[in-house]
């Protein structure tokens, strides 16, 4: 008896590792070839976008999701883009692209809408902070995870028909990197009624998973989160959870329209919207694990009603404050503690020539106390272009206050 069930534990255990090595070797697929230089970074309206869209259809065809655009798995949207951050009127060439739509109809009332962008700035448009010559942005990271983390969990829910308490909507999105143009499209134009929609889950940005860091945002947009992550955070994962619905990926469009969201996310880094987001810096396996954690919170919904909508606190305007400044640094949305932390200082602008460094801490701005990312845009907001101010940073434990010109 002992042998045999050695060799049943030998089986499964073979099993698994196969299951393992095949998701994890897809995911590789997926993000190596969205994240390639023939798809040309895949800007909206671009002939990289329509390879990219084609690449993930069929992905989704292969699955087996059911086609849910408009006549196929296309949900095409057209915008007239701005002709600068600031200007008043439309202007310019009005661009096309397309959402990519897959479902699992389970043929429940209720459908869980489970998103990422595909989307990136092409050869350094708009949004890119690469100061050289152009160069293809692969956008690995940003957002070619997201995707292969998406189809990794409709695959698993696919093979599993116990789940079936709700249907499942998969969208790629396009756009996003124009000021989430698709997502802006689809609730608007939905293909699928959205008051048949119990919430919505967006991973954008989670290929550079490090020491199980996840940032969950969203939490606050209904009151059964927080208990959903607890019991579906199996893996133990460093879950940094964020009130807010609004924030700057597409889970925004949804929460607008009163629909539960979260979005999931692994950090921000210093080749963020550069060329150097490259295939061989994303974390395989960390991609893989965010797709878990993913099809654990399905479990767990599997197991809820629907989800109530919650307003979150830090929503009294969704404008954020306008600023036509920069002070050219990353944030580090990771971070707990008071303050705005700095995750990267980009080479030639204020904070660099001032003398600010990657781990610095952000605690007042001129006359502006900075608590968070909300007060550090309102500090920004308060500047013009050749302004001087007081910038108070906290740097391994002590005050130090640099004067800054914008």
């Amino acid at each position: 008896m002992k042998q045999v069930l050695l060799f049943l534990f030998v089986i499964a255990s073979l099993n698994t590792a196969l299951a393992q090595s095949y998701s994890t070797k897809q995911i590789t697929k997926d993000v190596k070839t969205l994240s390639s230089d023939k798809m040309e970074g895949r800007e909206t309206g671009t002939v990289g976008e329509e390879m990219a869209a084609a690449y993930i259809s069929k992905q989704m065809g292969k699955i087996g999701l059911t086609p849910y655009g408009v006549g196929g798995f296309y949900q095409e949207f057209t915008f007239t883009p701005k002709a600068h951050p600031h200007a008043k009127e439309a202007s310019g060439k009005a661009i096309t692209g397309k959402n990519v739509i897959g479902f699992l109809n389970n043929k429940a009332e209720q459908t869980i809408v489970i998103g990422a962008h595909y989307d990136h700035l092409g050869m350094g448009s708009e949004g890119s902070l690469h100061s050289g010559d152009p160069e293809v942005h692969n956008g690995a990271d940003d957002n070619a995870s997201g995707i292969a983390a998406m189809l990794y969990v409709a695959k698993k829910l696919k093979g599993n028909s116990d789940l079936s308490k709700y249907n499942y909507l998969f969208i790629a999105f396009s756009g996003e990197e124009k000021g989430l143009w698709g997502s802006k499209s689809y609730v608007r134009n939905p293909t699928l009624t959205l008051s048949k929609v119990n919430c919505m889950i967006n991973m954008d940005m989670v290929g550079r998973l490090d020491s199980n860091k996840l940032a969950v945002n969203g939490v606050g947009t209904s009151s059964l989160w927080r208990g959903i992550l607890k019991e579906a955070n199996t893996q133990n994962l460093n879950l940094v959870l964020g009130e807010p619905g609004i924030g700057p990926s597409d889970h925004t469009s949804f929460y607008l329209e009163g629909i539960p969201v979260i979005h999931l996310f692994t950090g921000q880094h210093v080749d963020y919207h550069k060329p150097s987001d490259d295939f061989e810096k994303v974390n395989i396996q960390g991609v893989a694990q965010v797709g878990e954690f993913v099809y654990s919170i399905s479990e767990q919904l599997n197991k809820n009603e629907k989800l109530d909508y919650k307003k979150t606190k830090s929503d009294k305007s969704t404008k954020a404050p306008k600023f036509k400044v920069t002070l050219g640094v990353m944030p580090d949305y990771m971070f707990q503690g008071e303050g705005m932390r700095i995750d990267g200082v980009i080479p030639d602008r204020p904070a660099e020539n001032a003398g600010i460094l990657k781990g610095d801490v952000v605690v007042k701005m001129g006359e502006v106390e900075i608590k968070d990312m909300q007060s550090y845009m309102k500090g920004l907001s308060q500047f013009e272009p050749g302004d001087k101010t007081e910038v108070i940073i906290i740097r391994n434990g002590e005050k130090k206050k640099i004067d800054v010109t914008f």
